[in-house]
């Protein structure tokens, strides 16, 4: 009878231990690299530049070739990131609001209002996450975005702008991250860790022994250091999912990856803008601005696969509710990328493009140099001129045209315009576009 009683209460624990465990939240790790073209990865097709790790993410991977940022800057992308809306709804449209002018004080209250905006991360940390910001994160400290750990303090008269201790993570070691990892574990917790490393972003200063490896003949000086920082990049992630793995972690971690923005070194193009800014490139509504892969690993739950459907980085957010079990908020224009009858639905995606060191409190429109859709194969550009007072503004004004019109099938790197070839798409996708900008917050 004792034997049967306590045969009865270990079957019960057992029970109810393992029911636990499969309701254990999966962890989540978001991958965010700074500066890095769309066509720039092993996985995508590069002929020269080495990504192992990052291939290996993609074979287990549901993969989407043809990734959109909400933005094709630091700040506003990561903005949109977060809370899973456009930058014209979260207000953060630039890195500045008047280029190098009375940063801390006239970005209060830009920031401010931006933190009144739901995030992903409030939303795990208000479900018992523990949450980790490493690298980029340009709204004050990590305690101010939500974060449970972090590295970044946010003070701007101690150099806070963009990340400031937060961007040693990766140049100097991993140590921050995999110790926030034993952290976690140990308090039996689920976690998010924010891996947004200033790589393979400028200052271009890879190891010396990836430097040599790109370094070649006939290869431009600057595009060696790139390729080289893309690698260095990769080595980092390496070591990140190679610590979940040897914790036993990666099992019940989500991993998701996404660039912030592309970029193309200077001697690449003949089609120079100012700061060293390429006109095709960083800060600009063309593929090289915008496109990004965009990976999710899931183990257990998600097939690994190459998605034909159009993502971006607007569905993060609800991505990542929907995982944990939690429901994002109602207003989020984003898709769930686990949906696949929502993935399929999906035709049109759309995004901004403003001044890059302007911004005007309670008018974000004041600063827009761009709307654009990209619709099925079709992709389409209308052209603003809003304030824009810094040096940086040459970076837009070469391009006059108020609409181009590319056939991204047949030209991928938008070398042929066809606005007048196809006027009845351009009007098309003009109204589809406004139609979408009309939604305000």
């Amino acid at each position: 009878m004792i034997g049967r009683i306590i045969l009865s209460l270990l079957t019960t624990v057992c029970i109810a231990f393992t029911s636990q465990a499969a309701e254990q939240p999966p962890n989540i790790v978001f991958i965010l690299s700074d500066d890095q073209a769309w066509t720039d990865y092993g996985f995508m097709g590069h002929a020269d530049i080495k990504t192992p790790h990052l291939d290996q993410l993609a074979q287990r991977s549901l993969v989407f070739e043809r990734g959109y940022v909400a933005a094709p800057l630091c700040r506003p992308s990561l903005a949109s990131l977060a809370t899973g809306l456009y930058p014209f709804q979260h207000g953060i449209t630039g890195n500045d609001v008047d280029g190098r002018n009375n940063r801390a004080e006239l970005d209060l209250p830009i920031r401010t209002a931006f933190h009144k905006h739901p995030s992903f991360i409030k939303m795990l940390t208000s479900n018992g996450y523990l949450a980790h910001q490493s690298g980029k994160w340009w709204e004050g400290s990590w305690k101010d975005g939500g974060f449970t750990h972090g590295m970044t303090h946010g003070d701007p008269t101690r150099g806070g702008r963009h990340g400031d201790q937060g961007l040693k993570i990766g140049r100097d070691s991993m140590k921050p991250v995999t110790d926030f990892i034993d952290e976690a574990t140990k308090q039996q917790k689920p976690f998010l860790l924010w891996y947004a490393p200033f790589l393979p972003h400028t200052p271009h200063n890879p190891p010396q022994r990836l430097l040599d490896k790109y370094t070649k003949p006939g290869r431009a000086a600057d595009v060696a250091k790139y390729y080289a920082m893309c690698e260095w990049f990769d080595e980092t992630c390496g070591e990140l999912l190679g610590y979940l793995d040897q914790k036993n972690l990666s099992q019940n971690t989500m991993v998701i990856y996404i660039c912030d923005n592309g970029w193309a070194a200077s001697s690449t193009t003949k089609e120079k803008s100012g700061k060293g800014f390429a006109r095709r490139s960083k800060g600009t509504p063309y593929e090289n601005g915008i496109r990004t892969p965009v990976m999710i690993s899931w183990p257990g739950h998600l097939q690994s696969a190459r998605s034909p459907n159009l993502a971006h980085a607007i569905d993060i957010f609800p991505t990542i509710a929907a995982a944990v079990g939690l429901k994002a908020p109602g207003n989020l224009p984003g898709i769930n990328l686990l949906d696949e009858q929502a993935r399929s639905n999906r035709k049109t995606v759309f995004g901004v493009s403003n001044s890059i060191h302007n911004m005007t409190p309670d008018n974000p429109d004041d600063t827009l140099q761009y709307l654009w859709c990209v619709d099925g194969n079709w992709k389409l550009l209308l052209r603003y001129h809003g304030t824009d007072t810094t040096s940086y503004k040459t970076v837009h004004i070469w391009d006059t045209a108020p609409a181009r019109l590319f056939n991204l099938e047949d030209d991928p790197h938008e070398k042929n315009e066809l606005t007048n070839s196809h006027p009845e798409i351009v009007e098309q996708l003009k109204q589809k576009i406004k139609a979408w900008h009309s939604v305000q917050p």
